[in-house]
């Protein structure tokens, strides 16, 4: 039993590393990932590595291609459409479902999050801005009882974090980011559940707007 838990404590430390090393950019995209040279960087044996690499594929940060082996995934125009369409459908859902039952505990858990994206997007710290994204995100949609929803928008946020920090690489995306988000908290601190889904729909689609410039600025 303890072997096992240190394996599987090894395999998530190794796959946080490899993850944040994919987004910030030490690994670009198209980056052949050797077994060999990661479990020798790393100094373990090639299993936790194939297995950290199998995950990332399913998150879609790494593909493996036949005769090459894994390959960090390139930005893909398809996906970041089939990633927002699926995100401007599927989180409004939760929102309606969840935000009738947001507590003062939870408006103070969102309150929270958003000064600590406030406090990123300010200094500049793109490691946090896609994970505190996705926490504020997911805040509002605690009390949805819509398991495989949850649970597929989970999946969509953890993927968009790699377009999170191109999305936010202006000033403008980011002030705009700050703003829509304080305006969700406050239609759902006020009640006005609809006016909030429909809020939060646009800006989903204001960041795959912003994203999209960005891409093609680059």
């Amino acid at each position: 039993m303890r072997d096992a838990l240190k394996h599987r404590t090894l395999s998530g430390a190794l796959l946080d590393d490899l993850r944040q090393a994919i987004l910030s950019g030490v690994y670009s995209p198209g980056t052949q990932l050797r077994q060999d040279m990661l479990a020798a960087t790393y100094n373990v044996s090639r299993i936790p590595i194939r297995e950290v690499l199998f995950q990332l594929e399913a998150e879609g940060l790494v593909r493996i291609v036949p005769q090459k082996g894994a390959v960090v995934a390139p930005l893909s125009l398809s996906e970041i459409h089939d990633v927002f369409d699926l995100r401007a459908i599927l989180e409004p859902r939760l929102l309606a479902a969840s935000a009738p039952h947001l507590a003062a505990e939870d408006f103070d858990r969102l309150d929270a999050l958003q000064a600590q994206f406030v406090a990123a997007t300010s200094a500049g710290d793109k490691t946090q801005y896609g994970t505190l994204n996705a926490a504020l995100h997911q805040a509002f949609y605690r009390h949805a009882d819509l398991p495989r929803t949850t649970q597929t928008v989970a999946s969509l946020l953890q993927i968009s974090d790699r377009y999170t920090r191109l999305q936010l690489s202006t000033p403008e995306a980011m002030a705009r980011a700050v703003s829509e988000h304080a305006a969700l908290i406050a239609l759902c601190r006020e009640g006005r559940f609809d006016a909030a889904a429909a809020a939060l729909k646009d800006h989903v689609e204001q960041v795959r707007a912003d994203l999209l410039a960005v891409l093609e600025l680059g």
